[in-house]
């Protein structure tokens, strides 16, 4: 393995994950830290730190330091970034200087003030150059779609934090969407929903695993409607608490975040030009991205646009594998990236 090696970055949400070409995916792991609430000393990372939300004791703190798919907290960002591309490179590559060059994935529309942040959270965690590339363009590149063709590709990615969508060709995104809702919001409002219906407080860890168990965005039949046992804290006596939750209840409790992206793929749609809607309907829509997974999201969209849905087979990692593969394709993608020289330039 060479110690300097290139690695492609999925800063996202919810998961924080590394690729290198000569290994493929090498980390996937929750983006949380937990730290010391008075010296801000970190005590875990990723998986360890997850474990933590919600079960801290009252000096130490578990925090997801990217929010809503950009940086938060720049400080804190920093030391994951550090921490995790030591996991992937071993203390030797820190230990004699190797620095890589680092692709990482962003959500379409960022601000100039947020790419500036991730370009300098990654220069200042041992990377010798970074570029930026936006998370739906980078998606496309890992799912195996042939951007650099003159035809119309459409691709609905949708995170933890941000969903992104867009139509590319040529190597470039030609039109795109970027909406704060995501799967984070799907958990709140699952979370929202059992407040509201049964007077029962549960934590997100808790409202994931009931989207990722009985969850859907719509349900074809009555057979597809599952049942979980949930417990929470019943907000009238302050008491301990299990019910009943089924895929009818978090059709319901979905229904309005679903809905917004739904809304955001079709107003894409009516933008884009007539010949590339063409090809997306010969071609299809793919959608990647840990919320492509919930239940039913394709067979919604298929419903609702009357174009051809298909999740990709990587959708969890399509951002980060591509990302890698974009470190191979700078001539082709060009004035799709943004680079750390011309961040320093400015």
């Amino acid at each position: 393995m060479r110690l300097s090696e290139d690695i492609g970055i999925d800063l996202g949400t919810a998961t924080f994950l590394i690729y290198t070409k000569s290994r493929g995916l090498v980390l996937q792991e929750p983006s949380v830290i937990a730290m010391t609430r008075d010296s801000k000393q970190v005590r875990a990372v990723g998986e360890e730190a997850y474990r933590m939300i919600g079960r801290t004791p009252g000096g130490i703190v578990a925090v997801r330091p990217i929010k809503d798919g950009v940086i938060a907290d720049e400080g804190l960002t920093e030391k994951m970034i550090s921490m995790f591309m030591a996991k992937v490179q071993g203390n030797a590559g820190r230990l004699f200087g190797f620095k890589p060059q680092l692709m990482v994935g962003v959500p379409s529309n960022v601000s100039d003030v947020e790419r500036r942040a991730v370009l300098r959270a990654a220069l200042n965690a041992n990377a010798k150059r970074a570029f930026l590339i936006e998370e739906p363009l980078a998606a496309a590149i890992g799912a195996g779609l042939k951007i650099t063709e003159p035809l119309g590709s459409m691709v609905v990615d949708i995170g933890g934090g941000s969903s992104d969508v867009a139509v590319i060709s040529l190597g470039g995104i030609v039109v795109s969407e970027s909406m704060r809702v995501a799967g984070n919001e799907f958990d709140e409002s699952i979370i929202r929903y059992v407040r509201r219906k049964e007077n029962v407080l549960i934590g997100e860890r808790t409202a994931e695993e009931i989207k990722v168990k009985v969850g859907a965005a719509m349900l074809v039949d009555d057979s597809e409607n599952l049942v979980a046992e949930v417990r929470g804290r019943d907000l009238i006596n302050g008491l301990p608490r299990t019910i009943s939750l089924d895929s009818r209840d978090v059709v319901e409790a979905l229904a309005e975040p679903v809905t917004r992206i739904v809304e955001g793929v079709k107003r894409v749609l009516e933008i884009t030009p007539p010949e590339l809607v063409s090809d997306i309907i010969d071609r299809g829509i793919v959608m990647t991205g840990g919320g492509s997974l919930l239940r039913n999201f394709d067979e919604l969209l298929r419903q609702t646009t009357g174009i051809p849905v298909s999740v990709a087979e990587n959708a969890v990692e399509a951002v980060a594998v591509g990302t890698g593969m974009a470190l191979d394709m700078l001539s082709v993608l060009g004035d799709s990236l943004v680079s750390s020289d011309y961040y320093l330039r400015r």
